[in-house]
């Protein structure tokens, strides 16, 4: 594979674009045309403009199939991708590879075109030809209403030279260049394959391709050096002109205090840029005469805001030293140097901006008179330039004339920005989204929250089904896999909706929520049809220990027709969750009711009785045992000096005594996982206590907690004492050593070192939460092997013992876990003891007109069962990874006889950027790991890729390399290569010739 993209010829994109639309209604695997209305028009450098919004400078404007996918949901104002002096083989040779990251705020390290300048400007020129004709042909608007913005840099001599010139020439004048004439010709040849676009049409394409043009220059670049070039464009050339300013220009100390405020702390930059870029006293003046000079000339001149920003590579984010930062975490600096220019030229200066835009913020951005907007992050992200129709349909507005830019509203814009959760940085790392496997060549959708679910629920089956209010069904499917629905629905640690594809386009849908309402109305209709099953099964099983892992276990196997005792030694099931997990985070009542489901099961049983030897109940005719005992050892703390309390015994006594305990008015809890966070906030919730101290030798970023938790002990008063570690409890308070944070390691991750201080944190009582050790004891007594730290060995896949017919489940087997993960051992010992799969998978009963409505929509969290609404249904249609290549290289093809669509890539359309892989649910990147198209033998020699080059279209011939090994095949060979692999073969040859170079 060779990361040198190959421009496609006008006729085969021209027969690309009719045939796929004519097949498969998309353009470019684009879903969602915008059809534009004269009504909402405006005008800019003269011209016609339908929507003020289209894509920046970068990925999504540098080949003509990325305009033109750009055109059809709705861009009309592109900023073509910069041009300069060093290009082709020179430049890419400077850019490394994968350059793109943007699986949350975005970094990238390319710059400008990767194309030869005259191989840039023909791709630009057959886009102003695709886009008009389309516009006619699909009725998608005006010829006229969309206009092209060259970008050049990056100093005066190169933009001087012979060939940045011609660019500008032809650009500004193109109807006698080679490349417009042959468009033009070949479409005039070929008016018999339209429907609605007549020579007349063709004829009337103007040359005049661009009459406006935004300065990009390097940082550093000398103030004389941008008035030089502005005023060549706009003297010599007679550009309407734009000049792209960098947010260096509020300077490193509001900018370093903005990031760390916003939560982007860990994102380092210096100041040498802010020292070396223009200074705000220079622009000011600068911009100011290049106003004057405009105005003389009947030309615009506007700032375009702004430049991506540079920043240091610490955590192996890109193969770079420096990288450039943009998105949500750029956006409250670019707003906020939109901000300060606008007050300081009283609106008067007009902005073009970019820099963070999307769907959450454009409608302010414009309705401040900043337009035109371009965007590049959000079209980077799943959905991709489908992305672009909702942004056009929000800013819909009739007789917008633009008449100064509004300080007032931009300042608030500014403001708001500093505090807004779409830009503020989570307090938790994200989670790796990424499924502990490679991507499969052939059925690679998968729903992300199904597999990153312990029990595998099927989560898109039941929420399409409460979407549509069918409760009792959503329960059935709930329940098939999971018999504790109401403890699940309230305090499950919901893998699922961290890895939920929705987190790349607003928030996960609450899917623990949707499991509630499901279990709230699904419930009463569920337990009058339930009967108890038939004992059907030979032998008979314990179950010792009454929390979720035991009573999962009990439920499948008495569903399983087995005959089933579960023994509890206290006076409830539930175990944690009933006894230790405080009343506010979870009712008694939800616990009863799936209680209730057990008992109307069928299953026995024994409470207040505590097993103690195994062999008793063997001896009394139980042929499998099951021990769900739990982690009850309490951890321990060692202090020099003081005994610190149990944090299970304390949140035990305060759910036994309703918080009226009595441990003073400042409480120190020591630990930073989701039981310290039910431990402050229990504290705080203690009569008589005034401050509940949660103390951490590192940051909140670095705490093992849930986000979730930590956030709800934030909210509840609980007090973070980061970066301390504990010494020693005496005289009411607690010592102890500050820490710092250390440098980033290889891994990224930052370490944490003695800073040489100590600090006091008032303590009348100590609570340690540092983790629950399983009974040892009680394994060894009855003979149970154990390891090194004294956990039961077991088989990984059945959760049996060295004794037959022992198994061992829960936070019992490995320390304390989570509800659902106990679930999953107890599924596992029950199918074991059975000798068969339990569970039943289900699949939603969508269509993929739905599903395909959602994907490219961004959609905030919606009201009761509505939010279910938002789920994108992976598991029938990922396709990530087409959505998100700004170069439309994956593309997703229907092979006949296979249910999913399938992903194939395509070699010559890929340059590496490598963008694919930040959202392919799997550990893989496509663009190296789907099966591949190639051009020829030579590209597919130079490629390590599994793929195909077709040989002979007819004959369906073809050279495939399959596990490394390379054969030629013709179809009707005997061949070793699966049947799936030879019907896409031939389904690219038959049904999408247009992916194939002539």
């Amino acid at each position: 594979m060779s990361d040198i993209m190959r421009p496609i010829a006008f006729e085969q994109l021209l027969n690309w674009i009719l045939t796929e639309k004519r097949q498969s209604g998309t353009v470019f695997g684009e879903h969602h045309p915008y059809y534009a209305d004269e009504k909402y028009s405006r005008t800019i450098f003269e011209r016609p403009l339908e929507t003020p919004i289209g894509p920046a400078a970068g990925p999504h404007t540098q080949l003509a199939q990325n305009i033109v996918a750009a055109y059809y949901t709705g861009s009309r104002f592109f900023e073509l991708k910069t041009v300069q002096i060093m290009d082709g083989a020179e430049l890419s040779a400077c850019v490394n590879k994968p350059c793109i990251k943007a699986d949350d705020e975005c970094y990238n390290c390319e710059w400008s075109t990767e194309l030869y300048v005259p191989q840039a400007m023909e791709e630009y020129i057959k886009a102003w030809f695709l886009c008009k004709v389309m516009a006619k042909e699909f009725g998608l608007g005006s010829m006229d209403g969309f206009q092209f913005n060259i970008s050049v840099g990056y100093d005066l001599a190169g933009i001087q030279s012979e060939k940045i010139d011609n660019f500008l020439n032809i650009m500004k004048q193109a109807q006698d260049s080679d490349i417009f004439k042959s468009c033009k010709s070949y479409l005039l040849e070929h008016t018999d394959l339209f429907e609605n676009v007549t020579a007349e049409d063709i004829e009337s394409i103007s040359g005049e391709i661009c009459n406006s043009v935004t300065i990009s220059t390097l940082h550093g670049c000398p103030p004389q050096e941008i008035e030089r070039i502005a005023m060549y464009l706009i003297t010599e050339k007679g550009f309407h002109t734009f000049i792209k300013c960098n947010p260096t220009l509020l300077g490193y100390e509001y900018a370093r205090k903005t990031m760390d405020e916003m939560g982007y702390d860990y994102v380092a930059f210096g100041d040498f840029h802010f020292k070396d870029d223009l200074q705000y006293e220079d622009a000011v003046p600068m911009l100011t005469r290049l106003m004057k000079v405009c105005q003389e000339r009947n030309l615009e001149f506007g700032v375009k805001i702004t430049n991506t920003f540079p920043v240091d590579v610490k955590q192996n984010e890109l193969p770079s030293e420096e990288m450039y930062m943009s998105g949500k975490s750029l956006y409250p600096l670019s707003i906020s140097l939109a901000a300060k220019l606008a007050k300081e030229f009283d609106g008067k200066l007009r902005i073009s901006y970019s820099g963070g835009a999307d769907y959450h913020n454009i409608k302010g951005i414009v309705d401040a008179g900043i337009w035109p907007v371009t965007v590049a992050t959000t079209l980077l992200k799943p959905g991709g330039y489908d992305r672009m129709t909702q942004m056009a349909e929000l800013l819909e507005e009739e007789n917008v004339v633009f008449a100064g830019v509004d300080p007032a509203k931009t300042e608030k814009l500014a403001e708001d920005a500093k505090t807004s959760p779409y830009h503020v940085k989570a307090v938790k790392p994200l989670p790796s989204r990424k499924l502990k496997k490679q991507v499969p060549l052939l059925d690679c959708f998968t729903a992300p929250c199904k597999e990153g679910c312990p029990i595998h629920q099927d989560i898109t089956a039941y929420l399409q089904l409460v979407n549509e209010g069918r409760y009792e069904e959503a329960f059935e499917v709930i329940t098939e896999k999971n018999p504790l629905p109401f403890i699940t629905g309230t305090i499950c640690s919901h893998v699922c909706m961290s890895r939920c594809t929705r987190n790349f386009y607003e928030e996960p849908v609450h899917i623990r929520a949707m499991k509630l309402i499901a279990a709230e109305n699904g419930y009463d209709a569920f337990m009058e049809k339930l009967t108890a099953p038939a004992v059907t099964r030979s032998g008979k099983a314990a179950v010792i220990g009454g929390g979720p892992a035991g009573m999962a276990a009990a439920y499948f196997l008495r569903r399983a027709g087995m005959e089933v005792t579960l023994f509890e030694k206290n006076d409830a099931l539930g175990g944690v969750v009933r006894h230790v997990i405080p009343e506010f985070r979870i009712a008694t009542d939800s616990i009863d009711k799936d209680a209730a489901l057990l008992e109307k099961m069928g299953v026995d049983i024994c409470l207040n009785t505590e097993i103690k030897e195994i062999d008793m109940l063997k001896n009394a005719g139980y042929t499998a045992v099951i021990l769900a005992v739990g982690a009850h050892e309490p951890g321990v703390l060692r202090l020099e000096k003081g005994e610190p309390v149990n944090a299970l015994q304390f949140l035990a006594d305060f759910k036994a005594k309703d918080g009226d305990l009595d441990i003073g008015k400042n409480v120190v809890i020591i630990g930073g996982g989701n039981t310290a966070m039910d431990t402050a906030r229990a504290a705080k919730r203690t009569r008589g206590v005034e401050h509940a101290y949660l103390v951490y030798r590192r940051t909140k970023r670095y705490m093992p907690a849930d986000e979730e938790e930590l956030v709800m002990a934030v909210d509840d008063g609980v007090e973070f004492m980061e970066l301390l570690a504990p010494v020693k409890q005496e005289d009411g308070k607690l010592l102890c050593k500050v820490m710092k944070l250390g440098d980033f390691d290889a891994s990224g991750r930052r370490g944490v070192v003695e800073a040489g201080e100590e600090k006091e944190v008032p303590a009348d009582t100590v609570i340690a939460a540092v983790g629950e050790r399983v009974p040892t004891s009680f394994y060894e007594a009855n003979g149970i092997n154990v390891n090194e730290r004294g956990r039961a060995l077991v088989n990984e896949e059945t959760c049996e013992t060295n004794l037959a017919g022992v198994y061992v489940v829960g936070d019992g087997l490995g320390g304390p876990a989570t509800v659902v993960e106990g679930i999953r051992d107890g599924l596992k010992a029950a199918e074991a003891v059975i000798g068969e799969t339990l569970v039943r998978d289900f699949a939603p009963e969508i269509s993929e007109e739905t599903i395909y409505s959602r994907r490219g929509g961004l959609a905030d969290l919606r009201e009761d069962k509505e939010e279910s609404g938002r789920c994108l249904t992976c598991g029938k249609v990922c396709e990530n990874c087409v959505e998100v290549c700004p170069n439309r290289a994956n593309i997703s093809i229907r092979v006949p006889g296979m249910d999913r669509h399938q992903i194939i890539h395509v070699d010559y359309m890929c340059n590496e950027c490598g963008n694919c892989r930040s959202f392919c649910p799997y550990d893989s990147a496509p663009y190296l790991d789907k099966f591949t198209l190639f051009a020829d033998e030579k590209d597919m020699e130079d490629s390590k890729n599994q793929g195909f080059a077709v040989l002979d279209r007819a004959r369906m011939k073809f050279r495939v390399r399959f596990f490394g090994e390379t054969s030629v095949w013709t179809k009707g060979e005997e061949t070793r290569i699966p049947q799936g692999l030879q019907k896409l073969m031939e389904t690219v040859c038959r049904d999408y010739p247009y992916l194939l170079r002539p």
